[in-house]
């Protein structure tokens, strides 16, 4: 066994030192960690379980103020599709005026 151990023995592994090109290592945290892109930024993310936290999150998320631009987009777009509505059902608008 003594001849044969010198060719079937196994060799040790041979390290491998790997650096990625484009891996800043100035505290950023493990490069190889998939995190989307706005995880930070969401208030719904995390461990809040229970139904009083869900609804204090809910509550501090409608006190936000919002884009003021974005709301008066919305209630103009909002008036047209009720408007075309209106008129796909032949609705009268005279009933309103005197």
């Amino acid at each position: 066994m003594g001849m044969l151990s010198k060719i079937t023995r196994l060799r040790k592994n041979r390290k491998f030192e790997y650096n990625p090109r484009f891996f800043d290592d100035k505290g950023k945290g493990n490069p190889y960690k998939i995190e989307p892109k706005f995880d930070q930024f969401r208030s719904t993310l995390g461990n809040q379980r229970g139904l009083k936290n869900k609804i204090s999150n809910a509550l501090e998320d409608t006190k936000r103020k919002g884009d003021r631009n974005v709301k008066i987009r919305f209630l103009i777009i909002l008036g047209v599709l009720i408007f075309i509505f209106l008129y796909i059902i032949d609705f009268d608008l005279s009933i309103f005026f005197s």
